[in-house]
């Protein structure tokens, strides 16, 4: 049987670096101006209110751009991640900019065994972070041990309408070719690239990943007792997830050119721990 964490780590530890190097995480941006935040965590602004004095965990962090981002809009951090070469990134980057982040390197699943249980404000989920999970509801009952009574979880995530869409199509059509619900078994891809710009030649290019659909993820976070307090679907994206049929719109996001009101491409979702 294959081991699929092991896979992905594999697949995330060797671009680590090359993403950290690439123009779209704009590393050296975050160093040299000390109020700089990433377009994910800028997006959310306005929803993710004030964070001052807020103890947070960041999720599936990677190499640490909106870790640092919640750190700057006043939260104190910690940041998990499965990928060792991504926590050196993420330290480097926490480093050369002063901030004291502490970074974790573990399993999503084992959170809260590796973080104190009960005793975070905000726990923060990103895009592109529940495909690589293959249990949403085990990931829900780690975000309700992570969180102190009234703490609450902020979750921005691709629409899982836009991930179980096929390729782009010549004639413009959106065609539903890939699950929309979680199945036991992953789908796994083999691409040669990554989604940022770099002239890496990867050797780890498969990795599998699971489909959560918008029911499954609200009703394990009501099971275990959360109360979901906003949730809004988006016409827009943070890349370009349907080369060819897209448009960059001026906050950097991307959305269908042709009728957008198709499909939601992403939502953001809240829920809170009961006081």
């Amino acid at each position: 049987m294959t081991n699929w964490t092991e896979l992905n780590r594999a697949h995330w530890d060797e671009r680590a670096r090359p993403h950290a190097e690439s123009p779209e995480y704009g590393i050296e941006r975050f160093v040299a101006d000390p109020t700089f935040v990433s377009d994910v965590v800028r997006f959310d602004l306005e929803r993710l209110g004030d964070l001052r004095g807020q103890r947070g965990v960041h999720l599936q962090c990677h190499i640490g751009t909106d870790t640092l981002s919640l750190h700057r809009l006043g939260a104190r951090m910690s940041g998990l991640d499965l990928s060792g070469a991504s926590l050196e990134q993420a330290r480097s980057l926490a480093a050369r900019t002063g901030a004291g982040i502490e970074y974790v390197q573990g399993e999503v699943y084992d959170a809260a065994q590796l973080l104190p249980r009960g005793a975070f404000d905000l726990v923060f989920t990103g895009i592109g972070a529940l495909c690589w999970l293959g249990d949403i509801r085990r990931w829900a009952g780690v975000v309700d041990a992570l969180l102190a009574p009234g703490g609450r979880l902020f979750l921005r995530e691709g629409h899982p309408m836009l991930w179980s869409l096929a390729d782009p199509r010549a004639d413009g059509v959106l065609a539903v070719d890939f699950p929309y619900f979680e199945t036991a078994e992953p789908l796994v891809w083999d691409e040669p690239g990554s989604y940022v710009t770099t002239d890496h030649a990867f050797q780890h290019t498969r990795s599998a990943g699971w489909n959560h659909g918008l029911g499954e993820i609200m009703t394990a976070l009501l099971d275990r007792g959360l109360t979901i307090t906003a949730f809004e679907e988006h016409d827009s994206v943070p890349w370009d997830a349907l080369p060819g049929m897209m448009e960059q719109l001026p906050n950097t996001e991307y959305r269908l050119k042709d009728r957008p009101e198709r499909l939601a491409h992403t939502y953001t979702l809240q829920a809170r721990k009961p006081a």
